[in-house]
């Protein structure tokens, strides 16, 4: 399939949001032609090929027209009213990336400052790159960034421009939080570095720039306890050893602090060791040294703390100690334990991704403790909220309702939230001339354009603001869902006083094109929950163990995002019945990791599975058992009734004539799905257009024409061997 291009006039974006930050801005319609979403990356091909991120134009753009910035501009070879040529491309996350600069700025900005002020860019060897953070949409956080080059290099930093050395993979990259950043620096004696100032041996994995302020312990929002157990360990361990001795214990302590990405680990564990002596590195920064380079790093933190006592910090251990360990990595757990053992030294390590963390590294002669911070709840989410907009001047604000309506949303995901929030305040501002200040609006309308960390890596189901009681008709299927999916995550305390555990899962079955994927879109909307699709056999793979790795990530996201939904299309093709399948085994090894997460050691709560299908009789039978997919609900074939409600529903937004009868036309659409019925109108609603582009509305002609090209599509001998399975059941 070729990749859709748009020829179109390249304009400078005069926008200060917008100055150097790597983003090009096209109009809604450019957008949907390269079948593009915001933030997505994008070609930018001129007199050379280059990429960036896209974003929606302001309002009175013409279509033809994309705004680029001046360091894009130049970047693509382009001047302004050129012809430019864009396209999808796909922007892998950076493994690393390397950068020059001037000598003043490779010698005062830190590696991990570095990372931080390209958060999100999208970098291709050869383009100039600016430090202005592109803090615009998700997955960006520029406090840190910006604060400590203010500290280090000045003003300056505003108009410093850096040149892409090289990039791993190859291609458009993203810069990442767990992405190595670094300086190319010159080893040829042409253009050497000015040196700095000879550091001592041991301070040698100190950072150059200053860490960002540490948030008081008081300001930690939802990890009280959490804060409160760590700060006690330390007390203990550090200033009070001789109470374990005299009880016969070790005074040592290595503490692995564990939770989701953007969760806040690194901000708990600085704001309960400010105050302390403590050596801080960063995981992907050191891990992304050769190996000698890497064991020393540790080595000199360690040395420093032996000699001064205090606590070694490592965020992102992970990217240091891999599950699949190199030879070093056993050099570098050999110097983590002599710190432990030390008298007056502790170790606090943070990942996100404790699977894929040296199994080593949980010993109890390492980290013999483990914090876990959990997934904020609603009313978390809204107190960080409340503590993110203290200072900023509101207009009164719902924050209970965006809390509701941002599941599985972390920390960083809130604060990427606000700040696209403030953009839209700031703009608004701007136009009008008067003074800025954040309404409700700002933050509903951020929440359509921030994807929560949570739900990185899947598919998201377009859940819209379409609900239960939007659905024409399907009294009974409603029903069941609500009691099934809603009641439990709604009601929690109901069936704790009635001494039952709620469903764990539903199967709707039914012909196709009768609405169960809508239904699932509507329970989610009802229900506001994030949402895990999983089409057909997408989980498998051809290695062993990556299919059943593949369905525990699912369920892990989906406990990290609760109160979430698995929805899993097309299951008939993830379980089928096992023992008759050609394939190796991994069909079964699937069914199995399916039964094990659905009724397992670890129980699910505040998730919900539901699956679909077509043919619920080729599902294996354990599936379906209770404590799994126990409750089927069918999905039958709308009746008149549904018809005329679905027609109503899908005509909302079209203009029909008073000649158009819905009831009757209901009546006389028998064998027509809900998909039918919505294809039937739209159809009509074309053949108005045809018969004149300037219609106001859509006749009863109209419909009639339509009819003769959007032909029922359900096929009776299916329904009736559904209907019967449906009274089997």
């Amino acid at each position: 399939m070729t990749t859709p291009e748009l020829a179109l006039t390249a304009r400078l974006n005069t926008s200060a949001a917008d100055a150097r930050r790597g983003v090009v801005r096209l109009h809604p319609e450019a957008l949907a032609a390269l079948g593009l979403r915001e933030w997505d990356g994008i070609a930018v091909i001129g007199a050379r090929r280059t990429a960036a991120v896209v974003a929606l134009a302001p309002s009175g753009t013409p279509t033809g027209t994309a705004l680029l910035d001046d360091v894009t501009l130049s970047n693509a070879g382009l001047k302004e009213d050129a012809r430019v040529v864009v396209s999808p491309v796909t922007v892998y996350g950076a493994r690393s990336a390397t950068l020059s600069g001037s000598a003043l700025a490779m010698r005062s900005i830190s590696e991990t400052t570095l990372r931080q002020a390209l958060l999100g860019k999208v970098l291709t060897v050869g383009d100039t790159v600016s430090l202005l953070p592109r803090d615009l949409g998700p997955g960006v956080s520029t406090v840190a960034a910006t604060q400590s080059l203010s500290r280090t290099f000045g003003v300056a930093w505003t108009s410093e421009l850096l040149t892409v050395a090289s990039v791993d993979p190859q291609g458009p990259v993203s810069v990442q939080p767990n992405s190595a950043v670094g300086w190319d620096v010159p080893t040829s004696s042409s253009a050497p570095v000015p040196p700095s100032p000879a550091p001592t041996p041991v301070a040698a994995p100190q950072e150059t720039s200053p860490r960002p302020e540490p948030v008081a312990v008081q300001d930690l929002v939802g990890v009280a306890a959490q804060a409160s157990r760590l700060t006690e360990w330390l007390k203990l361990a550090l200033d009070e050893p001789e109470l374990l001795h005299t009880l016969g214990a070790s005074a040592h302590l290595g503490v692995l602090v564990t939770g989701p990405a953007g969760v806040g680990k690194a901000t708990l564990a600085r704001a309960v060791l400010a105050g302390r002596n403590v050596a801080e590195l960063d995981g992907p920064t050191v891990g992304a040294l050769e190996s000698g380079a890497r064991l020393q790093r540790v080595t000199d933190a360690v040395a420093r703390l032996r000699h001064d006592r205090g606590v070694l910090l490592i965020t992102d251990l992970d990217a240091l100690l891999p599950s699949e360990p190199e030879p070093v990595s056993t050099l570098i757990l050999d110097e983590l334990r002599r710190a432990v053992d030390t008298p007056g030294v502790a170790f606090v390590a943070t990942t996100a991704h404790p699977d894929a963390l040296d199994d080593r590294t949980r010993g109890q002669d390492v980290c013999d403790r483990e914090l876990t911070i959990p997934l904020p709840d609603g009313a978390t989410r809204r107190a960080l909220l409340e503590l993110m907009l203290r200072r900023v001047p509101t207009d009164t604000l719902d924050l209970a309702e965006i809390a509701s309506r941002a599941p599985g949303f972390v920390a960083a995901d809130l604060a990427a939230l606000v700040r696209e929030a403030a953009i839209r305040a700031a703009s608004r501002a701007s136009a009008a001339g008067s003074e800025p200040r954040l309404e409700q609006t700002d933050l509903v309308g951020a929440l359509e354009v921030i994807r929560p960390l949570s739900r990185s890596g899947t598919e998201e189901l377009a859940v819209g603001s379409v609900t239960l009681d939007d659905v024409g008709d399907m009294v009974e299927t409603k029903q069941a869902l609500t009691e099934t999916v809603l009641w439990p995550l709604q009601h929690p305390d109901s069936f704790a006083r009635l001494g039952v555990d709620p469903p764990r899962g539903v199967l709707l079955y039914g012909p196709p094109g009768c609405g169960k994927t809508y239904l699932v879109r509507a329970l989610a909307s009802s229900g506001q929950l994030s949402v895990h699709a999983v089409k057909g056999a997408e989980l498998m793979d051809k290695w062993v163990g990556a299919s059943e790795k593949a369905v525990r990530e699912l369920f892990q996201r989906a406990r990290d995002s609760a109160p979430s939904m698995i929805f899993l299309d097309e299951v008939d093709a993830l379980a089928p019945r096992r023992g008759q399948s050609s394939d190796s085994g991994v069909t079964d090894r699937v069914v199995a990791s399916l039964l094990t997460e659905l009724d397992g050691v670890e129980p699910l709560r505040d998730v919900v599975v539901v699956g679909a299908t077509n043919r619920p009789d080729l599902i294996d039978p354990a599936l379906l058992r209770p404590g799994r997919l126990e409750k089927l609900v069918f999905v039958p074939p709308p009746d008149a009734d549904a018809r005329r409600e679905i027609l109503r529903t899908a005509g909302r937004s079209v203009p029909l004539a008073d000649d158009v009868d819905l009831a009757a036309l209901a009546e006389d659409l028998d064998g027509y799905s809900a998909a039918d019925c919505s294809a039937l109108l739209r159809e009509a609603a074309l053949a108005a257009m045809r018969r004149d582009v300037d219609a106001a509305d859509v006749t009863a002609a109209d419909v009639a024409a339509a009819r003769e090209s959007v032909r029922p599509s359900l096929d009776a001998a299916q329904v009736a061997h559904l209907q019967a399975y449906a009274d089997g059941r």
